[in-house]
């Protein structure tokens, strides 16, 4: 289904994802500070989880885009 660059984009979310959620760069949001009313860490959590899952959706739906590809 994937191939070449798509699958190297896909793994590349993954790794960034199980960076990103870890103990080293996530203790970089656990501060007692608030955003428009928002607690910080919860507020980065959420924002970081969005991202993810729109740049997942882009790497994804993209290959639909793409002429010559056919839908197999």
């Amino acid at each position: 289904m994937f191939q070449g660059l798509d699958a190297q984009r896909l793994v590349a979310l993954f790794v960034a994802g199980l960076l990103l959620f870890n103990f080293p760069l996530l203790a970089l949001w656990d501060h007692d500070l608030s955003i428009a009313g928002l607690p910080l860490f919860p507020t980065a959590l959420f924002l970081l989880w969005a991202a993810l899952i729109a740049a997942l959706a882009w790497v994804v739906e993209r290959g639909h885009d793409r002429p010559g590809l056919s839908e197999d």
